[in-house]
Order: C-alpha cells, then sequence, then structure tokens
C-alpha cells in the first residue's frame, strides 16, 4: 500500500456536523477499500483564492492515508460523485530523504 496525503474542500453552505458526516464518510470509503487513515485534520474555513462553483470560502480537510494501488481510481471517483465536495487534490506522498 502507498500513502497518500488528501485535501477536500467542502462547500461553505454544509454546517459543521455535516462536514463531519461527510468526513466519516470518506474515512469509511477508504477503510471499506482496505486502506487506512494515518492522520487527519480539519483545517476550518478558509478564503479562496478565486470563486469556485460562485462560493469565495470553503471547509478545507486534510488527511494522510493509505490506500491500495489498484483502489485509487475508485476512490477518486466515489470523491468526485459527493455533491458537497468542491475540490479535491489527492496525491501520492513521498519519503524525506534522510542526509
Amino acid at each position: 500500500m502507498k500513502n497518500y496525503e488528501l485535501l477536500t474542500i467542502f462547500k461553505p453552505n454544509l454546517d459543521a456536523e455535516e462536514v463531519d458526516k461527510h468526513i466519516a464518510k470518506i474515512n469509511e470509503t477508504i477503510k471499506d477499500f482496505g486502506g487506512n487513515v494515518e492522520s487527519s485534520d480539519k483545517i476550518g474555513r478558509k478564503k479562496l483564492a478565486y470563486d469556485i462553483q460562485n462560493f469565495r470560502d470553503g471547509f478545507f480537510y486534510s488527511a494522510i492515508l493509505s490506500l491500495p494501488a489498484d483502489k485509487v481510481a475508485e476512490f477518486k471517483r466515489q470523491l468526485r460523485l459527493n455533491d458537497s465536495i468542491l475540490r479535491t487534490m489527492f496525491m501520492e506522498s513521498s519519503q524525506k530523504a534522510s542526509v
């Protein structure tokens, strides 16, 4: 399994409980795919650099996770199907070089 970083921006018209439910659903999906959430951080509501779908801010959520390589495409598809998510950034996390 490889390690990945996920940054998710939720729509600002959601209240805190709804955001928590969506985060729990994302974490549950990761576990269903045989992955594991190493760490997560609810960054909070931040202003966006530019408007996305006519929203000027959003709720940011960051997670470091491990996921089997064959499940990555399906996980990304699940994120795209969620209407409460404005944007996601999903990238492979690399190990820092030791000197």
